[in-house]
């Protein structure tokens, strides 16, 4: 009985073929389902070329098939099948196409590869070997076809991947290729339809003609990102988000464009309705997925955006990027910073556009992805400048829930007003509560105020902001200007002596030792007895919160401040009278520790809980026997 080899022409596999095979089979490709992907690609040129073929030629055979691809797969015999109604191949063709390589410097570019040194992608462009990953998968491997000039034969093409390979004529009726696979025992679930359909959905959903698995159409959503943006409908792009972003809620914004320069590429953006990050369910992954010609190349892409914009969901789709044989690896790491670069520059500017366009809308997005414009302020510095253009923040001239603009705020900065203020806090009671902006708002000088951990460190990165310093109100040596709101001396209650209040801060200091670096008066508190400040320009009272929080150790020393002390407040002046000997020096001892312990608790800052109760028990013990003798 004749066997398939002998009934038609068996040939060898050229030696580069079969070395690209045990390349493809054992190295190439890290997940096996990807030859799915390959093979509908590959149909989809078949069926694109047939389809101009049709534009511009007459005598096309077959020429009112429609163009589909179809995968059949059966689950007892073990076979996975897939056809289209493409191009096609003659014998030679066949023969030219998958057995050989027949491309100069392939044998060079085979045995660099084997040597472990760079792949080519462009000369690997010029294979076409996804065809070979069916080899993965299959023990054998049968490809019939028929080409699209009305004389040609029908080809049957077969191997197993050992070496070689048979081709014969055979009466195929219509135009086109199919490929049949007699799947490896343990790549079996390749045969079953649910399976696949998920990997169609998964890689190649938006691949332009109808894909049908065992009679059913798979890919029914839409390539938008190749629409015409006048085309398309709100509920088109909010089927098309929820569809990409796996989502239930509606987009808060959008951005669908079409560039050539620097790069080719489509794409379509979208800003959740939501962001769930906030809620401690941890990091959002990626949310943007790369299409080269509307088959997947890389879902959820890392490389795509900054981290900071990982919230971001939707399709970009590019022509121009040189992709490794397995599509899994993109090559050219220079053109995708220019990719990335490209789309951080349309998202900033899509964000900017919105924050103009309605306040409203837009304090909500910055109240649910705020953060993460922050992120990009403190880390992104090429665009830096951008981004604080977007940051939003409540400020003691907003109402509660109110936010308000850097650019807002120097509008509103009076004339003699050179630098921008702000503070950190839980909120915004605990802020106006405290000592910081007493002065400020004395002087009406308006003051940002955060309330996330990162808001220090956002202001500390952006330094200033249209040419004007960021300053911390927590900071030393801070020189407020005089302005129309101004307290005048007559309004502020009377303080001790300069003298008398100078002996007194360095009183307090020898009382405190090295718990601080230095006690000194100031004029900034008009209702706060204390305050720690911070002496350097940078570090402020949020970000100590912060280090404080990570240190797992214990206590940490608040050393490096400096306690501010006001020498009108009547606290004051009864340390003096303690200092002058009208008291005993442990209740002077506990004063002045107690002053501090309350600074720093107002500051936000950890103390040692059981030593101040103990103080405060002290104190209350005399205040109460001094009521009794009364």
């Amino acid at each position: 009985m004749a066997t398939e080899e002998t009934r038609g022409k068996t040939r060898q596999f050229k030696a580069e073929v079969q070395h690209l095979l045990d390349i493809v089979i054992h190295s190439l490709y890290t997940d096996h389902e990807i030859f799915i992907r390959e093979l509908i690609s590959n149909a989809a040129d078949a069926l694109e070329k047939v389809r101009h073929l049709t534009l511009t030629q007459q005598d096309v055979f077959d020429r009112d098939l429609p163009l589909e691809i179809r995968i059949e797969t059966d689950k007892e015999s073990g076979t996975f099948a897939i056809s289209d109604t493409g191009i096609g191949m003659t014998e030679e063709e066949a023969s030219r196409n998958l057995g050989t390589i027949a491309h100069s410097g392939s044998r060079e570019f085979l045995q660099t590869l084997k040597e472990g040194g760079e792949i080519d992608a462009e000369l690997i462009g010029q294979f076409g070997v996804g065809f070979y990953s069916a080899f993965m998968v299959a023990d054998r491997v049968t490809v019939t076809t028929r080409a699209a000039d009305p004389e040609a034969e029908g080809v049957r093409w077969s191997s197993t991947g050992a070496g070689k390979y048979t081709v014969k004529t055979e009466e195929i009726p219509h135009r086109g290729t199919k490929i049949q696979l007699a799947l490896k025992e343990d790549r079996k679930e390749y045969a079953e339809s649910d399976t696949v359909k998920g990997i169609i959905k998964r890689y190649s959903n938006f691949v332009p003609f109808p894909i049908f698995v065992d009679g059913e159409q798979v890919n029914t959503v839409q390539a938008l990102w190749t629409k015409n943006k006048n085309e398309l409908t709100d509920e088109d792009y909010k089927g098309f988000y929820q569809f990409v972003a796996n989502a239930n809620d509606e987009p808060m914004y959008r951005l669908h464009f079409n560039a050539d320069a620097p790069l080719a590429l489509r794409a379509i953006l979208f800003v959740p309705g939501s962001n769930f990050e906030k809620f401690g369910l941890g990091k959002m992954e990626p949310g943007v997925s790369l299409y080269c010609k509307k088959v997947l190349i890389q879902a959820e892409a890392e490389e795509l955006l900054p981290d900071y914009l990982r919230f971001i969901k939707g399709v970009v789709d590019s022509e121009d990027l040189p992709l490794n044989i397995s599509r899994e690896t993109m090559q050219d790491s220079a053109l995708i910073a220019k990719l990335k670069r490209v789309l951080t520059k349309r998202v900033i500017k899509m964000l900017a556009g919105e924050a103009e366009a309605g306040k409203e809308t837009y304090d909500t997005f910055f109240k649910e992805f705020g953060m993460f414009l922050k992120e990009g302020a403190a880390t992104d510095f090429e665009n830096r400048e951008q981004l604080s253009r977007l940051l939003r923040y409540p400020s003691s001239k907003t109402e509660r829930d109110e936010l308000t603009s850097l650019e807002e705020y120097v509008s509103r900065m009076p004339e003699n007003q050179k630098e921008i203020y702000y503070i950190s806090g839980a909120n915004r009671t605990a802020i106006e509560s405290g000592p910081y902006i007493e002065a400020f708002r004395d002087r009406g000088i308006e003051v940002l105020y955060g309330y996330d951990h990162a808001d220090d460190f956002v202001f500390s990165h952006l330094r200033e902001y249209d040419g004007k310093p960021l300053r911390s109100a927590d900071q030393a040596n801070i020189d407020l200007p005089e302005t129309d709101e101004s307290a005048s001396d007559e309004d502020k209650p009377e303080a001790l002596p300069e003298k008398e209040a100078g002996d007194l801060a360095r009183w307090i200091k020898e009382k405190l030792g090295d718990a601080v670096q230095e006690v000194r008066t100031t004029k900034r508190l008009t209702r706060s007895p204390a305050a720690l400040v911070n002496p350097d320009d940078i570090m402020t009272t949020g970000m100590q919160r912060v280090m404080q929080a990570l240190n797992k150790e214990g206590e940490m020393s608040i050393g490096n401040m400096i306690l501010e002390v006001n020498p009108a407040h009547p606290i004051l002046k009864n340390l003096n009278d303690l200092r002058e000997g009208k008291g005993d020096e442990d209740l002077a001892d506990a004063g002045c520790r107690l002053l501090l312990d309350n600074a720093t608790v107002t500051a936000g800052l950890t103390v040692d809980s059981r030593a101040m109760v103990e103080r405060s028990n002290k104190m209350l013990e005399r205040a109460l026997a001094g009521l009794k003798a009364e």
